[in-house]
């Protein structure tokens, strides 16, 4: 259903008082995990730690009632590196789970701005590390592994990427970033069009956004950073074949699309695909949304599609 202007105007009441978010962000982290579904009683879950010198990384491993995939998500989850964790991503991490067949691995980064970049990153990339050099303790083929996230976790799993190719360390085949943060500047004078369009009046604002990165990066010289803000890459080569879903009243989609298409310039196998009709977020809401099952279809068609080209 398109966004009417009844609904817009809603939308607008809703986006136009925001309480600060820099200085109640603790606030937010408690409302969110209110409004936590609990699942347990419908879905087999594991949870487990990854050390990191003196730090533990929770992993929640969501198992679909049937399996058809040896395939494994390593899943990382949105909230503008500020909030989220895997307890409020436990519901749509099972529902990808069921609706794909596959096992997920949700991975409970650090957050800013008590650990502010590189810290969620660092984690982040470490278990990712872990699981690949121990894969046959998690009982999985680290080339059946996909990375994914939403928002700011479409933008570590990206950054994770880029990473591991600089480091030399591990290559994933897949990677899917549903709307994905890139880069630096989401200010009035940012060159997207997105920004401007949709950054007032459909809920996810541009001042949200910047206060986002204000809390999540405390050195000026990481505002630059490709491990921030990927799209600033000079190089994005060797890069693993990309499934990239934005929506389309979302002020990260021009920046979204523009990644995709840089990737495409170096040579990478990239599918887009624009959400119409939808906001920033959509893929926390409950599977019987529209735009939810169309991002279900398209990561299964895109994973048959290429598994179907390597037989």
């Amino acid at each position: 259903m398109a966004i009417n202007k009844f609904m817009h105007a809603a939308l607008k009441a809703l986006s136009y008082k925001e309480v600060d978010l820099k200085k109640n962000y603790k606030l937010y982290r408690s409302v969110n995990s209110k409004v936590v579904t609990p699942v347990k009683l419908f879905y087999k879950i594991s949870d487990f730690k990854i050390h990191l010198d003196e730090e533990e990384i929770p992993i929640r491993v969501f198992h679909p009632e049937e399996k058809t995939s040896d395939e494994v998500f390593l899943f990382f989850h949105g909230g503008g590196w500020v909030l989220g964790d895997i307890d409020t991503y436990t519901k749509p991490c099972a529902s990808l789970a069921s609706a794909t067949g596959r096992r997920v691995m949700s991975v409970d980064y650090r957050l800013a701005p008590e650990h502010p970049f590189p810290c969620g990153l660092r984690d982040c990339y470490h278990a990712a590390m872990t699981i690949c050099e121990n894969s046959r303790a998690f009982e999985l083929d680290p080339e059946k592994m996909i990375l994914i996230g939403d928002s700011a976790g479409a933008n570590l799993a990206a950054c994770i990427n880029l990473m591991a190719r600089d480091n030399n360390t591990f290559v994933f085949k897949n990677q899917i970033l549903l709307y994905p943060a890139t880069w630096n500047d989401h200010s009035e004078n940012s060159k997207f069009e997105s920004v401007r369009a949709y950054g007032k009046s459909y809920l996810l604002t541009s001042k949200r956004i910047c206060d986002y990165v204000d809390l999540y990066i405390q050195n000026a010289h990481d505002f630059y950073s490709p491990y921030f803000a990927p799209l600033l890459a000079d190089d994005l080569s060797n890069q693993p074949r990309t499934l990239l879903i934005t929506a389309e009243y979302d002020p990260l989609r021009d920046e979204g699309e523009a990644y995709g298409e840089k990737l495409r310039t170096f040579g990478n196998n990239v599918e887009q695909y624009r959400m119409k009709d939808a906001l920033h977020g959509f893929f926390s809401l409950p599977k019987r949304f529209i735009h939810v099952q169309r991002t279900y279809d398209l990561i299964l068609r895109f994973l048959d599609k290429h598994n179907c080209e390597a037989e």
